[in-house]
């Protein structure tokens, strides 16, 4: 392999590695309920998808969940294995890897610049693991006990992650210009 394949591979492994990790932390950040804990990973996971882009930001939350498979405690409370995608969280957790593609592809289309473009690109990207984490809860205890325990609870905490995104944006557009 030549130096430039070497340097070329060896960037974005670095940077993946690292975003999984900031994922792996924000998980540690939560508030208990029951039964999927209220995280940041979510706001994490947006933010991967804005920096890395679609691509690479989709391939860091499937190595995060690659990490989690094969056993080590990177998900909320430390859980590991493959037990771990296939109860409550499942959705969510499956939900970061569109949810990152789709904020990556909307930032590179200008959706990070602004006020009311990144507030758009972080609901929507927690529109897309509201959707995936609610379908299968409702796969698991049916609809209605999804929406009361996978949906609801959490519309204030994301409303808050999206204020989170928007402002971490604006400083980071700050510090660049400075």
């Amino acid at each position: 392999m030549n130096t430039i394949t070497r340097s070329t591979l060896f960037r974005p492994a670095l940077l993946a590695l690292g975003g999984s990790l900031a994922i792996a932390a924000s998980a540690q950040i939560q508030v208990p309920m029951q039964p999927v804990p209220m995280t940041l990973q979510s706001l994490v996971v947006l933010l991967v998808g804005v920096a890395y882009g679609w691509r690479l930001g989709a391939a860091t939350v499937l190595l995060y969940l690659a990490e989690g498979l094969c056993g080590l405690p990177v998900f909320a409370s430390f859980r590991a294995g493959p037990a771990a995608l296939m109860g409550p969280t499942a959705g969510f957790l499956i939900g970061f890897v569109p949810a990152a593609a789709l904020a990556g592809w909307l930032a590179a289309r200008g959706w990070a610049r602004g006020l009311w473009r990144p507030a758009a690109l972080f609901a929507a990207g927690h529109i897309v693991l509201f959707a995936t984490g609610t379908a299968w809860l409702a796969w698991l205890f049916g609809l209605d006990r999804a929406v009361a325990v996978g949906l609801l609870p959490f519309l204030p905490g994301s409303a808050v992650k999206v204020a989170l995104g928007v402002a971490l944006l604006a400083g980071l557009r700050g510090l660049r210009r400075a």
